[in-house]
């Protein structure tokens, strides 16, 4: 399902509408990475880091607890937040500074929302001795401040945004904004399955490896296929690897869980955003609406353009969960599973807990836990006192 009409695009969503000096360094990226997506020795490195750095792969863990309180379906949860810098953001970013390693580049920026992209870009930088700088919302650095110090510590430069809501929207305009005026020496690590081509495409394919392992170790335990694979969505970079394997398999449900008031798929209609067609929250001029999410990485108007088309055939569904039911299920996992999830990860999580009791015990759901809580705590420390 990549590209019904030619790649980079999905039904209508995707593209690439850009500057044409900027295009140019697009096309290049294209082709530098079709190049070496399947070159032999690229992903025996990408594969070296994967288990010898990030600790792939991640477990499918039973969470019996869970299952037994929901009752209904057996909930099993991927456990991307046991990876290197705690989520799984470190996925893409590896196979991107390989990418830019390759294409001889030295100055690496990103964008980041809740800092795990952020601190991911920062770690791999750190490693490939590349100069870095991360563009994050003003406000996004109050919620995160922990993050921000890592980033820092890790020897990035993190600019904060203070145009418009300064957050996510505001933090990738600057980054693009950056790569218009240093596009010669520079590589946008961009983390969400967001942009123009080939930026989604290059995301969903390093972010597949989350699907490719859930199957053969849901297989093995189960001997069948989940019933229903559950990610958060903001861009979709957690969703898209988390679904990708199983977009073919007809019998398997995906589910992509938003913000209530950040539900770019639920209330948005097709428009452009960031150089690409996707569905979009958007006024009658066709301005991007204001969001807001408690989970800084879900604060976006926009989806990937994969996720706009799933939706328009109907292959996956999209749904909205409040504020209220993600700190529920933020403490229920805790409580109950002794694991403290990202706030953006807990919407997935409290999708599961609606889903699961209507489900038989022949079912079973695999739900993403895109990254730990740790950053969170004390942002919920303070929402709940």
């Amino acid at each position: 399902m990549e590209a019904t009409e030619k790649r980079g695009f999905f039904g209508e969503f995707g593209g690439s509408q850009v500057p044409a000096d900027l295009q140019k360094v697009l096309d290049i990226l294209e082709e530098q990475f079709y190049h070496f997506k399947d070159d032999e020795e690229f992903n025996k490195e990408l594969n070296y880091y994967f288990t010898e750095y990030v600790g792939r792969k991640s477990p499918l863990y039973f969470a019996e607890n869970l299952t037994a309180k929901c009752g209904g379906a057996k909930i099993y949860l991927k456990r991307e937040d046991l990876n290197h810098t705690g989520s799984h953001k470190i996925n893409n970013v590896l196979g991107q500074i390989l990418l830019a390693k390759r294409m001889g580049a030295k100055r690496v920026i990103a964008e980041t929302g809740a800092g795990q992209h952020g601190v991911a870009t920062a770690t791999v930088c750190a490693m490939f001795g590349m100069d870095c700088t991360i563009y994050m919302g003003a406000e996004d650095t109050k919620r995160q401040a922990l993050n921000v110090f890592r980033m820092e510590l890790l020897g990035a430069k993190v600019v904060a945004v203070e145009k418009g809501q300064g957050r996510l929207k505001e933090a990738v305009d600057e980054a693009f904004a950056d790569l218009v005026e240093n596009y010669d020496h520079t590589f946008y690590l961009l983390g969400s399955a967001v942009g123009p081509h080939p930026f989604p495409s290059m995301v969903k394919h390093f972010q597949a490896v989350i699907s490719k392992e859930s199957k053969e170790q849901h297989l093995a335990k189960e001997g069948k296929l989940p019933t229903a694979v559950i990610a958060c969505v903001g861009g979709g970079s957690n969703a898209i690897g988390s679904f990708a394997d199983y977009i073919e398999d007809k019998e398997v449900r995906l589910i992509g869980v938003e913000p209530d008031k950040a539900a770019s798929i639920t209330e948005g209609r097709p428009g452009d955003l960031h150089g690409f067609r996707c569905i979009v929250l958007q006024d009658e001029e066709g301005n991007p609406l204001p969001t807001y999410s408690i989970a800084a990485g879900l604060d976006y108007p926009g989806v990937g353009p994969e996720h706009s088309y799933l939706h328009t055939i109907g292959r996956a569904e999209y749904v909205t969960v409040s504020n209220e039911e993600v700190l529920e299920a933020f403490q229920t996992l805790s409580k109950v599973e002794g694991i403290i999830p990202a706030l953006e990860s807990s919407h997935a999580v409290a999708h599961a807990l609606r889903l699961a009791p209507t489900l038989s015990t022949d079912d079973s759901i695999i739900v993403n836990i895109s990254g730990r809580g740790d950053k969170d705590v004390e942002q919920v420390f303070n929402m709940l006192k």
